[in-house]
């Protein structure tokens, strides 16, 4: 790892020993015991930009917490030293109530730097990472994660009283126990709590939230009314009962799905939940007002914290599940810009990958939906409209897309060819990926129902649609049919009954839209088959029924689609009928834009204001019309630091070339910075941030131990960020960084020619 840099000497700057060399020497034997670390392959926890905590303290939010306003109110007692520890504990809680993780986090750290020996603190941090969405083997990060805050809990647990001990031990027995069900031992455990300790609130709410199951669902309805009936407000206890009864009597949680986001306007979550309740029921107005103030919010709170979007587990979630809430409202317009703000999202290395889930997954993923829903086969022919990857499920997902808009443009041959593509991927598909990607078995049969259907061979077409149709309501009743929102464009069924009614079987055309509307409640494409074949076979009042409750959905529906035209010529004179559980209220793209943007975009960077070696102020209006890469270093004497600048370096001829310069920032005085400027011949500027000012605007440094952490800033022409990374070690993927570089000038020529 180390091996060679020291003799790096910097472009023009002769046999002028380099920054790093300079380092090297200073740190003597300091240099040569980290070495034997690394070689040893451990870690000292005294590292520099590291915690002294432990590894479970490197990752995170390292910002101290503020009284965070709109997420709902909760207390729950907990055994302190220090009074203000009680305050944050209950904010960490009522965000765990909310799924809000990351922020929980927070909150709970910010307990352990009031009172460093609370045990319910550690608690709080294991269980933002021990959760209802851990896996059974525990061996993911987070998991691990959360194991070490669980012993920390569980060596303090006698310091506590005897009830907050049930709670340590309930966790400890979940998950340092044998049994890969935690939930179904977290219920029982938590039982004991409530059994215990019948006024406590928020046993019972966790007792909700892990006796969830479908067998059980009005048992668990009773626990949220009796936490209810004490605390009306009780942001868990609505959280979980819209869980509770999500796919399974939906409308049970109809008023839960009213007032969680009201109870908690700024937590982003609990303005999605509700949408989930929505779609199922055929609220798609509803669905789309929750699922719109769900992204707003979140992105609002990425902006004013700093946050990207692989760095907030739910916007990229939301935004899909949006999109997919627009095509069901016929606003493909809508669809389409958020599927495609998802792929143009920043990418990382770690979370965001091109080749794994994240924004530029979902992204994908809305498009092709969206583009096979309304039938865009020219599109989905033409070379980089979709940006595939070339990974297997884009293969697969390729293949599928282009067979539908093959068969759907006449070219059957080819349709034919991207079919055989589709169906050796079906082989190569394991069961594993079934329930997370599109069960490609599905998939294919329905691309050749239709290839069939184009043939004439409607016999074969019906066989194959039906099963494809019965493969997918399996998937349904075993709950592997992922929904969440579906990848698929559409239910099969739907699908049977357009080929069974372009060949003038409207009767069973009947049955399939029928059926399709079972398990996706008031789709309008089928709800438009059903008005074109009732009409067909001279039902006429059971046909303009349809058409007004299609008219009720597509209200706001983009001008010049075929199925409201096709609805429309029928000429049945229907007003809109909207037949929901509950009265819905209108939605306008443009009705809730007061909670902040709906897609995300480079935010602009906070105040920037350092010293250059000579002492003069540096800002960064000074590099306007520049790309800038800030790092925020620690000192010369940090090794990984050095090593990076000294990487960033010998890519100058790069950051040239893309307009981009450097400026590294610390903490080091502006006469030591020029004096190793003068040294170690490093063609980028040292800035002086003696105070830590900049470094905590920037969220590079660590409030809960007060130390300095590295950042690497991408800044666009405008004084935007693009991209960013903050933690224990430097980031030295230089071809990423150079990427991004890139991707960003591209978005900003793109940006600059639409708005000439």
């Amino acid at each position: 790892m180390l091996e060679g840099y020291d003799q790096h000497v910097a472009p023009g700057s002769g046999e002028t020993p380099s920054l790093y060399t300079r380092a090297m020497k200073n740190l003597g034997l300091i240099g040569l015991a980290l070495g034997v670390f690394l070689t040893a392959g451990t870690l000292a926890d005294d590292r520099p930009g590291h915690s002294a905590h432990g590894s479970a303290f490197d990752t995170g939010l390292r910002q101290r917490p503020w009284r965070m306003q709109g997420i709902g109110k909760t207390h729950f007692a907990v055994t302190t030293k220090v009074p203000e520890v009680q305050e944050w504990f209950d904010q960490g809680n009522t965000l765990l109530h909310s799924f809000w993780f990351e922020e929980a986090e927070r909150s709970f750290r910010w307990c352990l730097k009031l009172d460093p020996d609370c045990a319910m603190a550690y608690w709080g941090l294991a269980a933002a990472s021990l959760n209802w969405f851990s896996p059974g083997t525990l061996d993911d990060p987070v998991s691990k994660r959360g194991l070490e805050f669980l012993k920390d809990a569980v060596r303090r647990k006698d310091s506590v009283s005897a009830r907050e001990r049930l709670y340590i031990e309930a966790w400890d027995k979940a998950f340092n126990g044998s049994s890969p069900d935690r939930s179904r031992v977290l219920a029982s455990e938590v039982q004991k709590i409530v059994l215990a300790h019948p006024d406590d609130v928020e046993a019972k709410a966790l007792y909700a939230l892990y006796s969830i199951n479908a067998g059980m669902t009005w048992a668990t309805e009773l626990v949220i009314r009796q936490v209810l009936e004490k605390e009306p407000d009780h942001p868990g206890a609505h959280h979980y009962r819209i869980h509770n009864w999500d796919g399974n009597s939906t409308e049970q949680a109809l008023e839960s799905c009213r007032r969680y986001g009201p109870i908690a306007p700024s937590v982003g979550h609990a303005n999605h939940m509700p949408g989930h309740n929505y779609t199922k029921l055929g609220m798609w107005k509803e669905a789309a007002i929750s699922m719109d103030a769900a992204t707003r919010v979140e992105l609002r709170y990425m902006n004013e914290r700093l946050a990207l979007p692989y760095e907030t587990w739910n916007f990229a979630h939301n935004r899909n599940y949006l999109s997919y809430i627009h095509e069901q409202l016929g606003m493909e317009g809508a669809s389409l810009a958020g599927a495609r703000a998802l792929i143009a999202a920043p990418r990382d290395p770690l979370m965001n990958k091109d080749d794994e889930q994240g924004a530029y997954d979902q992204g994908i993923q809305a498009l092709v939906r969206c583009l096979i829903k309304f039938e865009r086969w020219d599109d989905i022919l033409k070379s980089g409209v979709i940006p595939w990857r070339d990974i297997p499920a884009d293969k697969a997902g390729r293949a599928f897309a282009e067979a539908l808009a093959h068969t759907g443009t006449g070219n059957l041959v080819e349709a034919r060819a991207r079919l055989a593509e589709l169906r050796a991927q079906v082989k190569d598909q394991s069961e594993k990926n079934k329930g997370m990607n599109v069960d490609l078995a599905i998939a294919a049969d329905a691309a050749e129902g239709l290839l069939k259907a184009a043939e004439g061979d409607v016999l074969e077409a019906t066989r194959l649609l039906l099963q494809a149709a019965a493969a997918e309501q399996r998937n349904r009743d075993s709950g592997s049919y992922r929904n969440d929102p579906p990848p698929y464009p559409w239910p099969v069924y739907r699908v049977l009954g357009d080929v069974l009614a372009a060949r003038g079987e409207h009767r069973m055309a009947v049955d399939a839209y029928t059926r399709a509307l079972k398990v996706e409640a008031n789709d309008a494409f089928a709800l438009a088959g059903l008005a074109a074949s009732h009409n067909a076979l001279g039902e006429r009042e059971q046909a303009a029924r349809f058409a007004g409750r299609f008219s009720a959905v597509w209200a706001n529906a983009d001008p010049g689609l075929v199925w409201r035209a096709k609805v429309d010529e029928l000429a049945l004179d229907a007003k809109p009928i909207a037949e929901t559980p509950a009265s819905e209220r209108d939605y306008n793209v443009d009705l809730q834009s007061n909670l902040g943007p709906l897609d995300w975009e480079p935010f602009a960077a906070p105040k920037f204001d350092c010293l250059d070696p000579d002492g003069k102020p540096v800002r960064l209006e000074d590099y306007r019309g520049k790309n800038v890469i800030v790092v925020f270093y620690l000192n010369e004497s940090c090794v990984h630091c050095v090593e990076q600048l000294v990487a960033l370096d010998k890519r100058a001829s790069d950051w040239s070339g893309q307009n981009t310069v450097i400026l590294a920032v610390s903490s080091t005085p502006p006469e030591k910075n020029k004096e190793s400027l003068k040294l170690g011949g490093l063609s980028m500027t040292l800035l002086s941030d003696t105070d830590h000012i900049n470094a905590r605007r920037f969220t590079s440094y660590d409030d809960f131990e007060d130390m300095e952490l590295h950042s690497t800033i991408l800044i666009d022409t405008r004084g935007r960020v693009h991209w960013k990374r903050t933690g224990g070690d430097p980031f030295t993927d230089m071809d990423f960084i150079l990427k991004e570089v890139k991707r960003m000038n591209e978005s900003q020529s793109h940006a600059d020619a639409g708005t000439r």
